[in-house]
Order: structure tokens, then sequence, then C-alpha cells
């Protein structure tokens, strides 16, 4: 394939997945286990559902929600959310029809078709036609006001490592500094020679 396009066989499963996300509390991570247990899909036919969600934008990498899964769960954001994660997980395809949404049966397919350079009547192309069509239904595109960089911002914050510096206290600083002092001491026996070396150090250097 020449583009990698987000799909799942069995691709009911998105339906049911997208369907009881919305009455299932926010978790932590979206787990299998949540995805069996609290949305009741089990088995290995659902497994892929949690790797196309992340391509959607709905989960971070670790398996996170993200804003717009968050936004997704709010009924009066639910459609625009939809239409943003579809922006977001087939992006190839809106490179070829930005509007392919609304493209027909005939369409959608043929460009499918052209950027996986599959097979017409090969199950891949069926399952990416499936799970486009099952995003798409939840999808409201009519003054569509969350455009696809919010989406991708949600990705992006979910995906990103942060790395803070370790706090400090306000007004003090944490720089340390050490000094290595090489000294070429002259050959005499004079006691003296000496004090006065050393006497220059402390009073020059070492306050």
């Amino acid at each position: 394939m020449s583009e990698s396009i987000p799909f799942v066989q069995a691709y009911g499963n998105v339906t049911k997945a997208l369907e009881r996300i919305q009455a299932a509390a926010t978790p932590p991570r979206f787990t299998q286990d949540f995805l069996a247990t609290k949305l009741d899909l089990a088995g290995g036919s659902a497994r892929p559902v949690i790797p196309f969600l992340k391509r959607l934008g709905f989960l971070g990498s670790d398996g996170v929600p993200t804003d717009l899964y968050k936004k997704f769960r709010n009924t009066s954001e639910r459609g625009r959310a939809a239409a943003a994660a579809l922006r977001v997980g087939f992006r190839p395809l809106y490179e070829v029809n930005e509007y392919i949404h609304d493209a027909t049966e005939k369409d959608l397919k043929g460009v499918v078709v052209q950027v996986t350079g599959s097979e017409p009547t090969s199950s891949t192309v069926k399952a990416i036609l499936g799970s486009f069509k099952a995003v798409r239904a939840f999808a409201s595109f009519d003054d569509e006001d969350l455009p696809e960089d919010s989406a991708d911002a949600s990705v992006r914050e979910a995906n990103t490592e942060r790395h803070d510096e370790p706090a400090t206290r306000a007004g003090t600083s944490k720089i340390g500094l050490s000094y290595t002092i090489n000294l070429n001491l002259p050959a005499t026996s004079d006691v003296a020679v000496f004090d006065a070396i050393f006497r220059s150090l402390k009073e020059h250097l070492l306050k």
C-alpha cells in the first residue's frame, strides 16, 4: 500500500465502541481491559479498535484520552469532534478530495483504491470503507468550527513526552562551580617562598 490508512476489519466494532464511549466514564487510560469490561468489546476482533482510535486522535500513544475524545463525549461537540477525527485519521483521502465525506459510495471507493493501490475487491478496501463510514455516521460538517489543527494539537499534546526541569526555590540558583589549580613550585628550600605563594592564593583565589 502506498498510503497507510487506519481500519478495523470487523468495522462494526468501531460503531459499537463510539456508541459506548458516550455513556462510559472517561478512563485515565483506554486499555484492552477497559474495552472488554466497560465497553463490552472483547476478543481478537475488537483489539484493533484501540490503535484505530489512536490514529483518529481520540487517544494518545500511551492510551490516554485526548481533548478530542472528551469533546466527542459532549453531545453538543460530538459531530464536530467526529468530523475532526475523520480529517486526522483519513488525511490521505482528504488530500485527494477535501469533501470526501460527502462523496458517493463509488467515488469514495475510487479514492481509497487510488490512495492505497489495493485491488478494488480486496478485504482491505472493504474494511477501510466500512471504518470510514462508521466514523462518518457520527460526524457533522455543518458549521464545522473544530478544525483539523485542533485535533492535531490534541494528538501532539497526548504523544509529546515532557521533561520538566527540577523545581528550585524562588530566589535561588543551582549553579555549582569547581576549580582545579595546578602549581609549578620553584625548586627552593626557603619556606618563606612557599608561605608567600600560599598566602597569595588564599587572599586572591580562595575567598
